[in-house]
């Protein structure tokens, strides 16, 4: 990239043809559907209405010098649909200036998160985009309102759309894990449409207890970051064009209160008030490894994902391999990039069969998991598996001494377990299905 891409320069076109199909796929499989009243999918609605500050596209993504240089740092970092004076502020730009940081990106669609790992693509596919597209190809009737903070609904509505955010960038800490000005635009609109379906642009976990058990809120949908081919993606599975097969990444508590001190930060005091630290005194208790440590039961568990389709797991087998029969408590090959390299040998393998038991093709993504000495369950491998209606396949996937391993703090050593070792594979962490014992 020039130093200036504002000033003339030779054009040089990098993108590779080939990324594209690559990019759209990845957009359509990290949306996660994880309520369905028999909303979705749309069937050619006669009547649909689009509400939310997230289903338009940023007004603006031009590498301009104008407004103080702001357009410019928009279209580099991913500020476009932000407030990018508050950003700057926030991240220290404006020393001195103390203010109450953004949960949302209120003047568009998010399709990134912002800093260093943000993207200029040469175009943006906006979920309102898609949905005008949609709607003419179906002859449907089209009303939106991306603005109002309270929308005025359409009684004839066969659906109601509502696209709310949770953005995130490089350089400040996300201020919360929902807002109220987004939960009150998603209630304002359940209150009025019988048939509200929820979509959420979130770079991280974002609460919804707030709306979830509302009567009228009949589907709700993490889109997560798709990048580029965002509409088209989530318009894709809207209307079953596309199947969703995303699984969510983390766990979604019922409450905040359920994180108990997970989400205070260690801020510096005392000696270390300019030097902060934290102990992580958590160890390897964070998300559902703390949930399941605590007794907590999340509203939808790590590993969650509905489908438009139905699956059923079979014939689980666990075989120890040659080098489990002969393997030492602690590793003894080479250090080489990743560590002592018979740390991925492998001493296990796990078979299974999953058949899509449903009337349309599908994806699953099967999840392994063992107990550990730790006292929880830890995911350890895990296969997405396509399906057509009334297909069955079979999965098989590797234990390695790193899997089945604890760390060992005074040896400094991955420390292979022994005895007893409880192998499950299933939908979802709160969904295995099938259950076997490994030995070692």
């Amino acid at each position: 990239m020039p130093y200036s891409v504002i000033t003339p320069h030779k054009r040089v076109d990098a993108r590779d043809p080939a990324a594209r199909p690559v990019i759209l796929q990845g957009a359509v499989e990290g949306h996660v559907l994880v309520k369905n009243n028999h909303a979705l999918p749309l069937k050619k609605p006669q009547v649909l209405s689009v509400f939310g500050y997230s289903a338009a596209t940023y007004k603006t993504a031009v590498p301009s010098t104008s407004g103080q240089g702001l357009g410019l740092v928009s279209w580099l970092l991913g500020y476009q649909s932000t407030d990018v004076q508050q950003i700057l502020v926030s991240i220290g730009r404006n020393e001195g200036n103390l203010i109450k940081l953004q949960s949302i990106a209120i003047n568009g669609t998010i399709i990134m998160g912002g800093g260093s790992g943000a993207t200029t693509p040469a175009y943006v596919s906006g979920p309102l985009d898609a949905l005008t597209n949609r709607a003419m190809k179906d002859n449907s009737a089209l009303f939106w309102d991306v603005q109002s903070p309270a929308p005025e609904g359409v009684p004839a509505s066969d659906a109601c759309l509502v696209f709310i955010n949770a953005w995130a960038s490089e350089g400040y800490d996300r201020p919360g894990v929902y807002d109220d000005y987004s939960d009150n635009l998603v209630l304002s609109v359940a209150d009025q449409c019988d048939n509200t379906i929820v979509v959420i642009h979130n770079a991280g976990v974002r609460l919804v207890d707030n709306f979830a058990d509302h009567p009228n809120v009949t589907a709700i949908v993490y889109a997560h970051t798709p990048g580029q081919d965002s509409g088209a993606a989530t318009v894709a599975l809207l209307y079953g064009d596309e199947n969703f097969s995303g699984k969510m990444p983390y766990s979604v508590p019922k409450n905040i209160s359920d994180y108990g001190a997970l989400l205070d930060p260690s801020l510096p005091e005392g000696d270390y008030v300019n030097y902060p630290q934290s102990d992580f005194s958590e160890g390897i208790f964070i998300d559902y490894r703390d949930f399941e440590s605590r007794n907590i039961t999340p509203r939808y568990e790590f590993g969650f994902g509905l489908s438009y389709t139905s699956f059923e797991y079979g014939s689980l087998s666990v075989t120890k391999t040659k080098k489990a029969n002969n393997a030492a408590r602690y590793p003894s090959g080479a250090i080489e990039q990743g560590g002592q390299v018979d740390l991925w040998d492998v001493l296990a393998r796990v078979k299974f069969t999953v058949k899509n038991t449903g009337r349309v093709a599908g994806k699953e993504a099967a999840q392994l998991y063992i107990d550990t000495p730790s006292g929880v369950k830890q995911l350890r491998g895990f296969e997405k598996v396509s399906l057509n209606a009334g297909e069955k396949d079979s999965v098989t996937l590797a234990l390695t001494r790193r899997d089945l391993s604890e760390w060992d703090v005074v040896a400094q050593k991955w420390r292979l377990v022994s005895g007893k070792v409880g192998v499950y594979v299933g939908a979802s962490l709160k969904d295995l299905r099938l259950q076997e014992t490994l030995h070692l």
